[in-house]
């Protein structure tokens, strides 16, 4: 998979930091493919290929996963414990990136086997910053199952 996009799918109900994700990805020219969806209910769908997303060619098995834990209709955690307890999913780095500095919300995540907790700065610049330091690490720079 050395040279494809990677393909990212983005869990966020807050807009504007979905596009700010996004947009600074972009921006720091990491080949990427973002599909973003708003609540844990509909990420599950995208991974498991129900629904809207049945179609596993437009909508392929991603190589990461960024997950908010404050989200709609399922929370994070609860769609963190399926992706880890999924023999075909648990392979995929999933990335939380909440406004949580709850210690309760780490200590879950973790023992939900997250493969990294960043909680998302205040200041947009710093936000900008992280997400494309997470951007370098995830998708250039570690080798997983799923991207070699």
């Amino acid at each position: 998979m050395k040279g494809n996009p990677a393909i990212i799918l983005l869990v966020e109900d807050n807009e504007s930091h979905a596009r700010l994700i996004i947009r600074t990805l972009e921006e720091a020219r990491i080949m990427n493919k973002v599909f973003w969806v708003r609540d844990g209910l509909e990420a599950l769908e995208f991974l498991h290929h129900k629904g809207k997303f049945r179609d596993r060619e437009k909508f392929p098995t991603p190589d990461l996963i960024l997950l908010d834990l404050k989200l709609p209709k399922l929370n994070g955690h609860e769609v963190l414990k399926e992706i880890k307890s999924s023999e075909e999913l648990r392979v995929i780095p999933v990335v939380v990136l909440t406004a949580s500095e709850d210690e309760t919300d780490l200590i879950k995540a973790y023992l939900n086997y997250t493969n990294s907790y960043l909680v998302k700065p205040i200041e947009p610049e710093n936000f900008r910053k992280m997400v494309e330091h997470l951007g370098f690490y995830w998708i250039i720079w570690n080798k997983s199952p799923r991207r070699r």
